[in-house]
């Protein structure tokens, strides 16, 4: 669960605060970076549940975790304000859980039989507890993208330092290219008990640096939009839909290459030995990557930046069809590029679609919790939509957990889930972000507005007084 720092009308927020705020949101991305590159190939060829299994564990577990984020904006807009904040309880209650179900995610259990309903139980927990519930900093424009661009660039980190983290640890497992090593479970434990170690100092480090503070441009008297009633008005904002369509095409491109790159390098492309490396090398250049493109969508917009998104696209093709050990790295350091700009741009853009929707709609406060949670529901149930469908593709072409060399349908099934799928996902969402009409011209014009209206509507308030 990670939490954004709200900041007052004419505050700043300073370089400890923007830090602080930005490490709160890394213990999610550590966490959920291993899960996303390892979790399948453990579940295969370490835990040996078959392919079907294995998509219903990524499946349910990704459905769990989309369905809690709206539930749980529904509680967390209905409860009150404390002594740390209205989400900070929500963060430390489920802090110590997650913790737990993460590290029983990586378990070995002695039976054979119930490990499905093992992993299925622990897994559904970790999605579940991990549900962001984000808010953006009220603050001025550039203040608030500099701390989205503060909060991705550590999040990009985090995703780095998890991944490599349970790539170095877990690498032992799987490097053997003539299957003489028998893969270990206790490396996967090993490295489960060092990336919760990361969660718990994250989490303390929220605590102590964030203080949130409430909406500047809402008054007190102001009612919480009803979360039904927000939902139905969120579900009806068209840059909102645009925005969130795109972004869901494209995160399941991405949830696709990172669920199946592990597999493919080992299975189809000859490059076992590198994999841990080529990993690393992903996220090196994503987190590199954040600062220029930060600079880029401030000169250009962030629609222009969004093209680079698709950087990855004919590099990934060329690795698919000719398998070679320097592209390979070169596909990397260029696939990090445009998993940097996948990573930033939505939640630098979603605050411009809510400061649009309280332009429209005034006289509520609350409706961010309904955004971001509505947000993340949608994109964490099309990438258990495509996970689960990926794993089960393995499954119909005959994928053996174990076994040294998988026939040519299995391999022609994992080039086909890192090259051909990804990319017309990827065309799909940004031709639907064509159509997204926030402009940077359109955002000052927001920001003016909700400036205005917040000083009308207090003078009014003033006035009858």
């Amino acid at each position: 669960m990670s939490t954004q720092m709200p900041v007052g009308d004419g505050f700043r927020l300073s370089v400890c605060s923007k830090l602080c705020y930005a490490i709160g949101g890394a213990p999610n991305q550590v966490a959920g970076s291993a899960a996303s590159f390892f979790l399948q190939i453990y579940l295969l060829d370490i835990a040996h549940i078959t392919p079907f299994h294995a998509s219903l564990v990524l499946f349910i577990g990704k459905a769990s975790g989309a369905i809690t984020d709206p539930v749980a904006g529904f509680f967390i807009s209905k409860s009150r304000w404390t002594k740390i904040g209205r989400l900070m309880p929500w963060v430390l209650a489920c802090t110590p859980f997650t913790i737990v179900s993460y590290f029983f995610m990586w378990y070995l259990p002695p039976f054979v039989s119930g490990r499905v309903a093992w992993y299925l139980t622990f897994y559904c927990l970790f999605q579940s507890l991990t549900t962001s519930c984000s808010f953006f900093p009220y603050t001025d424009q550039r203040d608030r993208d500099s701390a989205t661009a503060y909060r991705m660039t550590m999040e990009v980190l985090g995703t780095l330092i998890g991944a490599a983290l349970q790539g170095q640890i877990v690498a032992s497992a799987h490097i053997s290219p003539h299957c003489t090593v028998n893969p270990s479970a206790k490396v996967y434990m090993i490295a489960a008990g060092v990336i919760a170690g990361v969660y718990l100092l994250g989490t303390v480090v929220l605590f102590l640096g964030v203080k949130e503070r409430d909406d500047p441009y809402a008054l007190n008297s102001d009612r919480a939009i009803p979360f039904c009633k927000g939902l139905a008005l969120t579900m009806k904002h068209g840059p909102y839909v645009k925005l969130t369509a795109s972004f869901l095409l494209i995160s399941t491109a991405v949830q696709l290459e990172q669920g199946n790159f592990v597999l493919f390098c080992t299975h189809a492309a000859g490059l076992r030995n590198h994999f841990q490396y080529l990993v690393v090398t992903i996220l090196v250049s994503a987190v590199v990557s954040v600062p220029f493109w930060q600079k880029f969508l401030q000169r250009f917009g962030k629609k222009c930046a969004a093209c680079g998104i698709s950087w990855m696209i004919p590099f990934a093709v060329m690795l698919v069809t000719i398998p070679n050990l320097i592209l390979a790295y070169f596909v990397a350091f260029v696939s990090g590029l445009s998993i940097a700009a996948s990573l930033l741009l939505p939640w630098s853009m979603l605050p411009d679609v809510v400061d649009n929707f309280r332009l429209q709609n005034p006289h509520g406060k609350g409706h961010e919790t309904i955004f971001y949670s509505s947000y993340v529901f949608f994109t964490k149930m099309s990438a258990g939509i495509g996970l689960g469908i990926s794993a089960a593709g393995l499954e119909f072409t005959g994928y053996k957990p174990g076994i040294c060399r998988q026939s040519d349908d299995v391999i022609l099934t994992l080039k086909l889930l890192i090259g051909a799928v990804p990319a017309i996902l990827i065309l799909l969402g940004l031709f639907i972000l064509l159509f997204y009409p926030i402009t940077e011209e359109s955002r000052k014009e927001t920001k003016l507005g909700n400036v205005n209206s917040y000083n009308l509507l207090l003078y009014r308030r003033k006035w009858y007084c």
